[in-house]
């Protein structure tokens, strides 16, 4: 399953942007949907995850109450609205599907990842 993410830019501190992740070619409806970001220099870190019925919904701490998963109802597009966005924030961001029905923030369960895209936030 060959996964696109989309929807990343340059954005004042404060500003909000929503994330896309498709998959063109096949669905992924039946798997779980996590995304993850890496900044320069640092390690690649679990954001969010969506199960396969839009339940089962995870954040890592730093992202509650900012940022939203969701997914269509054809469970074939997944969405991260990200508000309040700060700049560290700033990262690329990848969407990757799991090799199960549900989200983990254990990257070792996903085994088909998007070629990601990039978030600016500038103070």
């Amino acid at each position: 399953v060959q996964l696109q993410a989309s929807g990343g830019g340059l954005v004042q501190a404060g500003g909000s942007l929503r994330l896309t992740c498709a998959a063109p070619r096949r669905t992924f409806s039946n798997n779980g949907v996590g995304w993850f970001r890496q900044s320069p220099g640092k390690e690649r870190e679990f954001v969010a995850g969506i199960g396969w019925r839009g339940g089962n919904t995870i954040y890592t701490d730093s992202v509650k109450g900012r940022f939203t998963v969701s997914r269509d109802i054809y469970g074939n597009t997944v969405y991260l609205q990200m508000n309040n966005l700060k700049p560290e924030d700033t990262a690329i961001y990848y969407c990757a599907s799991s090799r199960s029905a549900f989200s983990s923030s254990d990257d070792a369960t996903y085994n088909y990842w998007g070629q990601g895209t990039l978030v600016t936030v500038s103070s």
